[in-house]
């Protein structure tokens, strides 16, 4: 394992030159204002009138056309969501600078081909292992949230450098920054999504809740039971791991999980995760993504409808409702 922190960050390699950031969501935010916080020349590239030009503007950054902003930039950070990225390196592409470093949060469009650099760019992944509001909020406080850097392409020598100042410049490095591959960020980064953090987790929430729906218990109580109580636990893994998780939770509790939880998620749901991976690996899901997106997304529409339209759903927007300390459902949207 490879760890570096800011001992080993020399910003000096971004100072005085520009960084535009494309795209100003959560991430592209916390990226640009913290870096602007450090020192550096940014400039924000995003559609002209829109919401977060708008957003750009009231934060106090510069803001710039896509194509404008990385006129003479020493790095381009593409913080636009997947599948986006193409058009927009397309549009830039000719404007680049000779020798700029491109820059990725998630390496899908360089791992998977999306996006073939000309040979004289660097390329870099910095990856907040976090959100951007979390980003930022660190940064503020005097500390940071730890990043992965990875080399794709190294043209000026100095690749890993200027990707190690970047992720100094948001606050990485104060938390430490490990080394990876594109390779390894992406399909860890997928898998993680499909198999356990996203897919895996509400896969298993709603059945849990089907299941004692469909025995004849409250459906408010089964919300409680599987959904609303999922956060202290989580909170309690974040924290400090399953040994935190069973310092907090009952004896009962524990021994349920010891007994029970093999038999749920057993060895032929590990099978089945390993066919996740191996989709991953084999670019079969980014083909499919991909192609998905050109066709319109209906079936990722259909999928979330039917996702949003479950009894899960209904019956925990109106007990979230009494729950003064959560956002309204509005917010969420």
């Amino acid at each position: 394992m490879k760890l570096y922190d800011e001992s080993h960050a020399n910003p000096e390699l971004l100072r005085g030159r520009r960084i535009a950031i494309l795209g100003y969501g959560s991430q592209g935010r916390a990226h640009a204002l913290n870096l602007r916080d450090s020192g550096h020349e940014v400039v924000v590239g995003t559609r002209e009138g829109g919401p977060t030009w708008q957003q750009a503007q009231q934060d106090g950054l510069t803001v710039m056309t896509p194509r404008d902003a990385v006129q003479d930039a020493a790095l381009v950070s593409f913080l636009v969501p997947d599948l986006t990225q193409p058009a927009v390196f397309s549009d830039v592409v000719e404007h680049l600078a000779s020798d700029a470093v491109i820059l990725f949060a998630h390496g899908f469009c360089i791992h998977f081909g999306e996006i073939e650099a000309p040979e004289n760019l660097d390329v870099v992944l910095v990856a907040p292992k976090g959100p951007g509001g979390l980003v930022r909020s660190q940064y503020e406080e005097g500390a940071g949230v730890p990043c992965l850097i990875a080399v794709h392409q190294d043209a000026s020598g100095d690749a890993h450098a200027k990707g190690l100042a970047y992720a100094q410049g948001i606050g990485g490095c104060r938390a430490g920054v490990l080394e990876t591959t594109f390779r390894e960020e992406t399909e860890t980064d997928l898998f993680g999504e499909q198999a356990v953090l996203c897919g895996g987790a509400t896969e298993l929430v709603v059945r849990g809740f089907e299941t004692l729906v469909e025995a004849g218990y409250q459906p408010e109580v089964a919300y409680f039971e599987c959904m609303h109580e999922l956060k202290l636990i989580v909170d309690l893994l974040h924290e400090g791991g399953m040994a935190r998780m069973y310092k907090y939770i009952s004896e009962t509790a524990s021994y349920g999980d010891m007994v029970s939880g093999p038999r749920v998620v057993d060895a032929s749901a590990k099978a089945r995760m390993r066919d996740v991976l191996t989709d991953i690996q084999e670019g079969t899901f980014a083909k499919n993504w991909v192609a998905e997106n050109k066709a319109g997304k209906p079936e990722y529409q259909r999928m979330m409808n039917e996702d949003l339209g479950h009894q899960i759903e209904t019956v925990g927007k109106s007990l979230r409702a009494r729950m003064s300390w959560l956002p309204s459902d509005s917010d969420e949207a």
